[in-house]
């Protein structure tokens, strides 16, 4: 696997689609466990029946780097607005989506440019500041609670430490 100006895109196998591949095999825990592992090992193409299943509620499309700078650069010049690589990622597959041209398209950003500066610089821009309020974040110290792994203690936490 070679790494992405997005790299959240990079993840070979997420939770959330195994999550996806136990519905498409019909609840079948035993059947999602060997595939996965079959994943592991070598290529693995989904049976007809669950990959038919999927393709009726979902569309999916690769982006390359070059496109993902594309998509930034043509953003930023028609809306003023600077998108991160993940952002650009999803506006493209949308607008390669969008079989209706006179849908309007919605497109939510799922994270500040200003975490990935190496895209935005490549895309041939000088850098997008932190918002104000996050200015001083490298210098804000690190708060963490490490709780033991017990869901009695987690709750605990939780219902102590809510706002």
């Amino acid at each position: 696997m070679a790494a992405t100006l997005a790299p959240s895109m990079d993840i070979v196998v997420s939770s959330n689609f195994e999550r996806l591949l136990f519905d498409a095999y019909d609840r079948d825990g035993l059947a999602v466990a060997a595939l996965l592992e079959r994943f592991q090992q070598e290529p693995t193409a989904l049976a007809d029946a669950p990959l038919a299943k999927l393709r009726e509620k979902f569309a999916s499309y690769s982006v390359d780097d070059a496109t993902i700078l594309e998509v930034i650069r043509d953003a930023h010049k028609r809306t003023g607005e600077m998108l991160d690589p993940h952002t650009a990622t999803g506006y493209r597959a949308a607008e390669r989506a969008r079989a209706d041209q006179s849908t309007p398209m919605i497109t939510l950003a799922t994270a500040h440019p200003a975490k990935f500066a190496e895209a935005v610089v490549k895309a041939g821009f000088p850098g997008v500041p932190l918002p104000p309020h996050m200015e001083d974040l490298i210098e804000r110290e690190e708060r963490y609670t490490v709780l033991p792994a017990e869901l009695a203690a987690v709750q605990q936490y939780v219902a102590e430490n809510r706002r």
